[in-house]
């Protein structure tokens, strides 16, 4: 019996981390990451060869990854979203900021690295628009989002003799939890047509790990059709 690919997706009971394990769960077996089990557990369920990894990814060890000797796919979904004015933005917003979008994918990828290297695998981290440019009034979470794009570039030129390939895919505005709660700070309408959908940027995310051996999508751009292209 042939092995199925392995994937690790954080982030994933809910958004862009639940629509890409949908997307790899028909081809890969796929650990789902997260905090919240019984939302794991309710997303394994519609899955098949899908299982919960519950997890405090900012405190992540060598024990929670002990197992995982073979990893083809992991996709950094999971991040928190902190914004304000750098006026008024407190310490621990920016901390917080960094701690979730750019330690614990540091850490995480860490100490997979044995794993991705053995599979020759894939690192996709799931950025943002504001990872390519920063908005008044967003600098806790761009500059965070910035930072994790300069890890994976530095993961790219580190590992590529290892054949590991690294993405990062910077979405625009999409229709998710996250997104009506800054909107709710923005004090401005909740405009769904205007935003992507999760699975749409999940797609993106299926793009870069479909590319055949000889192709690198290092980044990939999705914004949505409606509304600003920015």
């Amino acid at each position: 019996m042939i092995e199925r690919p392995r994937a690790l997706v954080t982030g994933a009971s809910r958004g862009v981390g639940a629509a890409v394990a949908a997307l790899l769960a028909p081809t890969h077996d796929v650990l789902l990451g997260g905090r919240d089990t019984a939302e794991l557990e309710k997303v394994a369920s519609g899955l098949d060869g899908a299982r919960p990894w519950p997890v405090e990814l900012t405190a992540v060890t060598e024990a929670d990854v002990a197992g995982i000797d073979r990893l083809d796919v992991l996709v950094h979904s999971a991040g928190v979203l902190r914004v304000g004015r750098v006026a008024d933005a407190p310490a621990r917003d920016w901390r917080e900021s960094m701690e979730v979008n750019l330690f614990a994918v540091a850490e995480l990828t860490r100490l997979l690295i044995p794993a991705l290297r053995a599979a020759r695998g894939h690192v996709v981290v799931i950025n943002s628009g504001a990872g390519q440019r920063a908005n008044a009034e967003w600098g806790p979470y761009a500059a965070s989002k910035f930072a994790v794009r300069a890890f994976a570039d530095a993961l790219r030129l580190e590992e590529h003799g290892a054949g590991i390939r690294v993405t990062s895919v910077f979405p625009g505005r999409v229709d998710t939890g996250m997104q009506r709660s800054l909107r709710e700070i923005e004090g401005g309408p909740y405009e769904r047509e205007k935003y992507l959908t999760a699975e749409s940027v999940a797609r993106a995310v299926m793009a870069a790990v479909a590319a055949p051996p000889d192709a690198h999508l290092t980044e990939i751009s999705v914004r949505p059709t409606a509304g600003n292209p920015s």
